[in-house]
């Protein structure tokens, strides 16, 4: 099997500490779902897995229809837009507070073992 080779980080370790380093993943803890980048389009793809809000989306795309409008367009998207813009302020907090939590056990002080 793999085995993980540990080099401390001392003065004349550093260049292969640094080398060997590349290889491995750090240990940071991270519990958040989203980035800056991907908060947007990965929200809206799991909040159109909730039937309720297929629902809406059904109901503003047939109101668009002119044989089938019912209600003014404007008004049909209102609830959706609602919805999607609370639960995504909701989730986009949960996730800022897993963010500020994550960083503060990840800068935390740590014992090393050492000869």
């Amino acid at each position: 099997g793999k085995h993980r080779i540990v080099i401390p980080c001392l003065g004349h370790f550093k260049e292969e500490y640094e080398k060997v380093s590349k290889l491995y993943m750090n240990n940071k803890i991270r519990t958040t779902k989203y980035t800056l980048l991907n908060f947007l389009p990965r929200n809206l793809f799991e909040q159109f897995h909730r039937v309720a809000n297929l629902y809406f989306l059904f109901l503003v795309v047939l109101n668009w229809i002119p044989l089938v409008e019912a209600f003014q367009k404007e008004i049909t998207m209102l609830p959706l837009i609602a919805v999607l813009t609370i639960i995504a302020v909701k989730d986009g907090l949960e996730d800022y507070s897993k963010y500020k939590m994550d960083k503060q056990i990840n800068n935390l002080l740590t014992k090393v073992y050492s000869r």
